[in-house]
């Protein structure tokens, strides 16, 4: 997929991407070019569902929007015609087509790379939590790793956890967590406003309120994505660079606040801790040592938690994802975000962290100078393993022993410290 003229030049002639600012709605694409593993490996895909109509909730907001638009009797701004004639029909929650072809092509992507751990015994072992994006997802990469194998290695999805039940691939098993409400509010009364009044200047009597003005230029990127996704949809030309960069904030804001470092009492990162026990049990080939959102029966199975498999992927979404990043130590951040100014040099940018079908691989190396290692990759960008690599090992930062990273581990591997316990207290 390629969109025509997603580029405009900066007023310093840089190009600017505006598919790269939608937050948590951006396409995927690669951070960095993938680096090839020194020597042979097992991996865990852990990866986001792909594209999207909105939810219903914000489907409200957009909806709202529209129709104000719409209402008024004459439009300021040639910008704006083309809603004399606009039909909005977007459903709700379920992948879009482009979405569809993002998990596809990333299970073909998987195949291509790691097609030597493959064979007839050892398939990859596919999860997914039982949303319906989700289980889409999951299917398509399977067909996309079924394709590129040239139809010889044809992987099932072989468990699906039900989100009503103990699940590590849901946010929803922590009932004191907070949200980004307060966060993310704060920054929307900055940044909004002078947009929503250049708005309903250009429709007068609109009366758009700051929160449409947002719904509406995530319409942008999920019109795009829906029905125009080989080039821009008519509403990302209200915008300018600025306001885009702006809503990307907004989603950085919101996720640091709602399920990583920033949330309340520490009940974001905890979030992510089932999933990273298990990932320890499968990289050590040792039981699941938990207590808090695993599912023990589930786990305790060979059957539904194999550990002598070398390709596993799982399917999840965004929240969950960054809890799990969390809970790993990546993306730290010297200080938390501001909810009053960006920070140009934070690393934590939702945008590169998870967007649609947004992943994280977890490499375990068997090198050359002997042992085993761990590497992990964001949307194909290598990770900083400071937290346990030592900058005078001959890797450098970015490969740990193995032994390293499990030690590195102890806030998981102590179920949280403590603040599991304040999920229910």
């Amino acid at each position: 997929m390629h969109l025509k003229d997603p580029l405009v030049l900066t007023e310093h002639h840089h190009p600017f991407d505006i598919r790269k600012s939608w937050g948590a709605y951006s396409p995927f694409y690669s951070v960095q070019e993938y680096p090839s593993p020194p020597n042979g490996c097992e991996i865990t895909q852990l990866q986001r569902h792909g594209a999207r109509y909105p939810t219903s909730g914000a489907s409200m907001n957009i909806v709202s929007a529209v129709r104000k638009l719409q209402s008024v009797d004459k439009y300021a701004h040639p910008a704006m015609e083309f809603l004399s004639s606009f039909v909005y029909t977007l459903g709700t929650d379920d992948l879009v087509p482009s979405g569809a072809l993002q998990s596809y092509e990333a299970g073909a992507s998987v195949f291509e790379r790691y097609a030597n751990l493959v064979d007839a015994d050892n398939v990859p072992f596919v999860r997914a939590s039982s949303g319906v994006r989700v289980v889409d997802s999951a299917a398509n990469w399977t067909a996309g790793f079924f394709a590129a194998s040239h139809h010889k290695y044809n992987p099932p999805l072989s468990v699906i956890l039900s989100e009503t039940g103990n699940d590590t691939l849901e946010n929803h098993m922590c009932p004191n967590a907070g949200s980004s409400a307060t966060q993310t509010a704060e920054w929307l009364a900055i940044y909004a406003p002078p947009i929503t009044a250049r708005l309903n200047a250009w429709a007068p009597g609109a009366d758009l309120s700051d929160r449409e003005t947002s719904a509406l230029i995530s319409l942008c990127a999920f019109h795009t994505a829906a029905t125009t996704p080989d080039t821009l949809s008519p509403f990302c030309a209200l915008f300018t660079l600025s306001d885009f960069t702006s809503f990307d904030y907004y989603y950085d804001i919101d996720k640091y606040y709602n399920t990583g470092y920033g949330a309340q009492q520490g009940l974001g990162r905890v979030q992510g801790v089932g999933y990273v026990n298990e990932l320890l049990a499968r990289l050590t080939r040792m039981p699941v040592r938990d207590q808090t959102q695993t599912n023990r029966t589930l786990d305790s199975d060979p059957a539904t938690f194999p550990l002598n498999r070398t390709i596993y992927a799982d399917f999840s979404h965004d929240n969950t994802m960054v809890a799990i990043f969390a809970a790993l130590g990546l993306f730290r951040q010297p200080r938390p975000l501001s909810t009053s100014e960006p920070d140009a040099r934070r690393t934590w940018r939702t945008t590169q962290i998870v967007p649609f079908s947004g992943r994280m691989v977890v490499e375990k190396l068997a090198c050359d100078e002997g042992g085993e290692y761990v590497r992990i990759l964001v949307n194909d960008a290598l990770q900083s393993l400071n937290f346990c690599a030592s900058g005078e090992d001959s890797f450098g930062v970015d490969l740990c022993s193995l032994h390293a990273f499990v030690e590195s581990q102890s806030y998981a591997r102590s179920n949280g410290g403590g603040d599991w316990e304040r999920c229910f207290s």
